[in-house]
C-alpha cells in the first residue's frame, strides 16, 4: 500500500515538474528574464504527501534555477520550530531572510533578519521594515555608532534671554536638546519658539507631535504670539501628528527616518518623547531614542525633545532615562508660593559651553516667552506677585532714598548760595571801605606833599637856601 502511494506521488511529482519546468523555461526564454519570483513554494508542492519525494523535488527545483542562471526569490511559510515548512529550503538556499510580524503592548511591527548570506558579510540584527505607498523600506537602525562629526556653529533658541543663559549664543548646531518639566510648564512653547527661529533663518523644521494635532498646535501657539502658519505655507515647517499607540516603536523610528529623508530638515522636534512610555517598555524606548539621536547627529540635524515629568518625581530624571544622550538639558518647574503657581527655568547642563546656573522666572505672554530674574533676598527666592510686590517695595524705598538725597542736595545748594551771597556782601563792604581808605590815604599823601611844597616856597620867598649850609666850626 505504501509502495503504491509512493509511486503515485512520484508520478505526480514528475508531472508537476514537467509542466512547471516547461512553462517556466519558455517564459524565461521569451523575455530573457534574469530574475524569477516563486510565491509560495508550498502551493507548488502541496499535492505531494511523501516528504522524501517533496524534498527531492525541492533540490531539483533549486538546481534547475541555478542551471538557468537566474536569481530566484522564493517565499515560504515557517514550520513548527523551523524557518521553513520542510526544514530543507534554508539549507539549499544561498541567502535566507526571515520576516516577522509581532504584536507587543497591543501594537504591531514588522521586522526583518538576514539568517545567512553565503560569501558575504551581513548584519545579523533585526531590522524594522515598512510597507507603504512607496513600497518596501528597510532601515538598519540598529547599527548606529559614535563616529559623527560635531560643529562649533551656534543657533538661536528663539528666546533672547535663554540664548544669554547659554553663553550668549544659543545651542550648538547638530546637538540634542531636552526640555523637561511637569504639565503646563511651557515645554511646547519653547519648542515652538525654536521652530519659529529656525524658519526665520530659512531652515526646514520637522515637528513630530504625539499628543496634539497640527491645527491645535498652531492655535495654541498663536495665543502666545507665535504664528506658524506662514512657515507651513512656505514649506519650511512640516507638522506630523501620530498617536504613539498607532504602531510599534521600531515602526515609529522607521517612519521618522522616512520623513527625515523626504523633508531633509535642519532641525527635528519630538514632542513629547515621554508619550512612548507604555507599561514597562522604558528600555525599548531608550534604545529607540538612542538610535534616533545618533542618526540625527550623523546627519548634523539639531534635535529638540520634550519630556513630561510626573508630579512628585525628581526633576533631574526623565521617564526614559536618556539624560546621558542629551547635550543641553533645560528644566521647567512649577513654583507654588503665596497662593499662586509660577514657572521657573534653569539650565541643568549644556556640554561644551559656559552656561548660567541661575533660575529665571518663565512667563508666557501674548508676545511669546519672557524670562525674568527672580528676586533673591532674606525672604528667599520670590516669583510672581511676591516678586512684583517686593520689587515695588524696593522701588518705593529707592524713591525715598532718592528724594532724601535730592533734599540734601537742595539744602547744600541753598547753603552754598547763602554763603556765596554773604561773601559777595562782604566783598562789597570791603570794596566800599577800600575806596574810602584809599581816598583818605590819597588825601593824606596830597596834604603832606602840599605842606612840603609850602615850606619850599616860603624859603624861596625869604631868600633862604633850600639846602642850608652845614656849619664847620665857629662862625667868623
Amino acid at each position: 500500500m505504501s509502495t503504491s502511494i509512493a509511486a503515485r506521488s512520484n508520478r505526480a511529482a514528475n508531472t508537476i515538474w514537467k509542466v512547471c519546468s516547461s512553462a517556466w523555461g519558455a517564459a524565461i526564454d521569451a523575455i530573457g528574464a534574469k530574475r524569477v519570483a516563486l510565491d509560495t513554494i508550498e502551493a507548488l508542492f502541496s499535492g505531494l504527501p511523501d516528504p522524501a519525494i517533496l524534498r527531492a523535488e525541492l533540490r531539483r527545483l533549486f538546481h534547475w534555477l541555478k542551471e538557468r542562471g537566474v536569481t530566484a526569490i522564493i517565499t515560504g511559510e515557517p514550520g513548527y520550530n523551523t524557518l521553513t515548512r520542510q526544514g530543507l529550503e534554508e539549507y539549499v538556499s544561498d541567502c535566507v531572510i526571515e520576516l516577522d510580524h509581532r504584536v507587543s503592548e497591543q501594537t504591531s511591527s514588522r521586522r526583518l533578519r538576514v539568517v545567512k548570506y553565503r560569501g558575504s558579510t551581513h548584519g545579523t540584527n533585526e531590522y524594522p521594515f515598512l510597507i507603504d505607498a512607496n513600497g518596501f523600506s528597510v532601515f538598519p537602525v540598529t547599527s548606529m555608532g559614535l563616529e559623527h562629526i560635531t560643529s562649533s556653529e551656534r543657533i538661536s533658541s528663539g528666546v533672547e534671554r535663554l540664548d544669554a543663559m547659554l553663553g550668549g549664543k544659543g545651542y550648538y548646531l547638530g546637538s540634542s536638546i531636552l526640555i523637561s518639566g511637569m504639565a503646563g510648564t511651557g515645554k511646547s512653547s519653547l519648542a515652538a519658539h525654536f521652530a519659529d527661529a529656525a524658519c526665520r533663518r530659512g531652515e526646514r523644521v520637522l515637528y513630530l507631535s504625539f499628543e496634539e494635532s497640527p491645527d491645535q498646535i498652531m492655535r495654541n501657539m498663536s495665543s502666545i504670539g507665535i504664528n506658524l502658519q506662514p512657515w507651513i505655507k512656505k514649506c519650511l515647517l512640516q507638522i506630523v501628528s501620530n498617536r504613539p499607540s498607532s504602531t510599534g516603536l521600531e515602526m515609529h523610528l522607521v517612519m521618522m527616518h522616512k520623513l527625515i529623508a523626504d523633508v531633509k530638515p535642519q532641525a527635528v522636534i519630538l514632542d513629547p518623547l515621554s508619550s512612548f512610555v507604555i507599561g514597562n517598555n522604558e528600555i525599548e524606548v531608550r534604545a529607540m531614542l538612542m538610535r534616533l539621536v545618533d542618526f540625527l547627529k550623523t546627519q548634523q540635524i539639531t534635535g529638540l525633545f520634550t519630556s513630561l515629568t510626573s508630579g512628585g518625581s525628581t526633576l533631574e530624571k526623565t521617564e526614559v532615562s536618556m539624560s546621558s544622550l542629551i547635550d543641553t538639558w533645560l528644566i521647567l518647574r512649577g513654583i507654588e508660593m503665596n497662593g499662586e503657581r509660577n514657572r521657573g527655568l534653569s539650565v541643568l547642563k549644556s556640554r561644551g559651553m559656559a552656561h548660567s546656573n541661575q533660575i529665571r522666572e518663565f512667563l508666557l505672554t501674548d508676545h511669546g516667552v519672557e524670562l525674568h530674574d527672580v528676586y533673591v533676598g532674606p525672604e528667599g527666592v520670590l516669583t510672581g506677585s511676591a516678586r512684583l510686590t517686593k520689587e515695588a517695595e524696593n522701588e518705593a524705598a529707592l524713591l525715598v532714598r532718592n528724594q532724601d538725597i535730592e533734599l540734601r542736595r537742595i539744602e547744600l545748594e541753598r547753603k552754598r548760595t547763602t554763603l556765596e551771597a554773604q561773601i559777595a556782601m562782604l566783598r562789597a563792604e570791603f570794596a566800599v571801605q577800600e575806596v574810602a581808605s584809599l581816598k583818605i590815604i590819597g588825601q593824606e599823601t596830597a596834604a603832606k606833599a602840599q605842606l612840603a611844597q609850602g615850606r619850599v616856597d616860603m624859603g624861596v620867598s625869604r631868600n633862604v637856601d633850600a639846602k642850608p649850609n652845614k656849619r664847620k666850626g665857629a662862625s667868623k
